[in-house]
């Protein structure tokens, strides 16, 4: 399946870098339309990096914390993808059965989404829909979904709660599933210091509400756990699993190869990102959650 995702993503990101690709931004705090241009004019970079080790490890670990959550029988169970990007989460779910909604305010995001869907044959199980995640109460109706996934949008949205909120309403009951992947503050700490050798980045991390955005420019919303939390208590969702992505994946030395190791990187970080103290510096943090029932428990 990747590798055929991946040569979709060749071809498509050749068409749209020989139409002209805007440069990288070079802001250090973005405005809400810089954020949405980046993703309209930068699609071919984000599906190039989905082609990388790093990009696949966040969508194998991303997807493989979620399959522990879901059921086993799909068939008539329906997802909502919010700013699903090139499709690489749609995709999966709709070989295992959801009739999935993918939400993005991209054309060209949704241009590659459509082809993986036409390549991997699922097409009639994979709705696209142009739009903005602020508008999600106007969009859906409530109640729509057997599972949301709100995987990298809060970091780029003017108001986190108020989406996740909306999202939590969204889902159709107590059994139902969220998953929220957002980039953690603890990992850029980390990647500051190891990764780029900046110690003084690394310190104002420690702190920061805001970090650099590498792939486009610019910066990006951080998270901690503790602030996710707290989002979470006040959209009445309740936490299942709580999970680290890629805790030392970025890295490694050169000596092991991404490609040729990559199913052992991605074993271990599997088994890292159970580990609260791995999870805390990991680069991402995905929390999965139930809707409260109205007596204060959740289904499993």
């Amino acid at each position: 399946m990747l590798r055929v995702y991946a040569r979709i993503l060749r071809v498509t990101a050749k068409e749209v870098t020989a139409a002209g690709a805007a440069p990288a931004l070079h802001m250090k705090q973005m405005t809400v339309s810089d954020e949405f241009e980046r993703f309209q004019t930068g699609a071919a970079k984000y599906a190039a990096y989905m082609e990388t080790p790093e990009g696949q490890l966040r969508l194998d670990l991303a997807f493989g914390n979620l399959q522990e959550f879901l059921p086993q029988d799909t068939a008539h169970l329906f997802a909502l993808d919010i700013g699903g990007g090139t499709g690489a989460l749609a995709v999966r779910l709709a070989r295992l059965g959801y009739h999935v909604t993918l939400l993005d305010a991209s054309v060209p995001m949704l241009d590659f989404a459509k082809r993986a869907a036409q390549e991997a044959g699922v097409t009639e199980r994979i709705a696209s829909k142009q739009g903005d995640a602020a508008q999600l109460e106007s969009l859906f109706d409530g109640g729509s979904f057997d599972l949301i996934l709100c995987h990298n949008i809060l970091e780029y949205v003017d108001d986190p709660s108020a989406v996740l909120r909306a999202a939590a309403r969204g889902l159709r009951n107590s059994s139902s599933v969220i998953s929220i992947l957002v980039r953690n503050r603890g990992g850029e700490v980390l990647k500051a210091a190891i990764k780029d050798g900046d110690l003084a980045t690394a310190e104002q991390n420690l702190t920061a509400e805001r970090g650099h955005e590498s792939l486009y420019g610019g910066s990006l919303r951080l998270f901690t756990a503790e602030t996710l939390k707290a989002m979470l208590l006040e959209s009445s969702l309740t936490v299942i699993a709580e999970r680290g992505l890629r805790v030392v994946s970025d890295y490694l030395p050169s000596k092991i190869s991404r490609h040729d190791h990559y199913e052992r990187i991605l074993e271990l970080e599997r088994k890292l990102g159970r580990r609260p103290e791995f999870a805390a510096v990991a680069r991402y943090t995905q929390c999965l959650a139930h809707r409260a029932s109205p007596d204060g428990a959740t289904r499993s």
